[in-house]
């Protein structure tokens, strides 16, 4: 009989550990950083994934000859039949402002000589860079497009967007 007890006082232990191990919250994700090169007319990579929890770092370098912009968001906003920007603006919808080092930023409320929406990151000149670091919030879960709309949208006309894909 004392064996039984102390059989079933070792399997309640066991399984109490193992609830608290599950229940435990998941160790903090390793922060990551993508190298994006913007070009005529691509984002070199043009598709990236990350998760929720992440600190996640944009080294923005424009490759290209001509100025070029990075936006995230979603549902292309149009304007005089021209894409414009996102009608959702993936940092605006989930109330993150992003740090950014070098080149110009710019919000949907700034004047900027174009009709764009939503936040973006501008590199003007060859060889012009910046970063760009956020962490990642349930808020931002699904998929992203990113896009430049330069040119009253010839660069996103000639293919200049991507993906973000954002996972729990």
């Amino acid at each position: 009989m004392k064996s039984q007890w102390s059989f079933l006082l070792i399997l309640f232990a066991a399984v109490s550990v193992l609830v608290s191990a599950c229940s435990s919250n998941p160790p903090p994700l390793e922060p990551v950083s993508f190298r994006i090169e913007m070009s005529e007319f691509a984002f070199s990579p043009d598709t990236i994934e990350v998760r929720v929890g992440q600190e996640v770092t944009f080294e923005l370098i424009n490759v290209g000859l001509i100025e070029h912009e990075i936006m995230i968001g979603r549902n292309v906003m149009m304007d005089h039949n021209r894409p414009s920007g996102y009608m959702v603006d993936m940092f605006e919808s989930a109330n993150v402002e992003p740090m950014v080092m070098g080149g110009s930023v710019i919000h949907n409320d700034d004047d900027h000589g174009e009709a764009h929406g939503g936040f973006m990151v501008l590199l003007e000149e060859t060889g012009d860079q910046a970063s760009m670091t956020f962490t990642v919030t349930e808020d931002m879960v699904g998929e992203w497009e990113i896009g430049c709309f330069l040119l009253d949208g010839v660069h996103y006309d000639s293919g200049m967007a991507g993906k973000l894909i954002v996972s729990p």
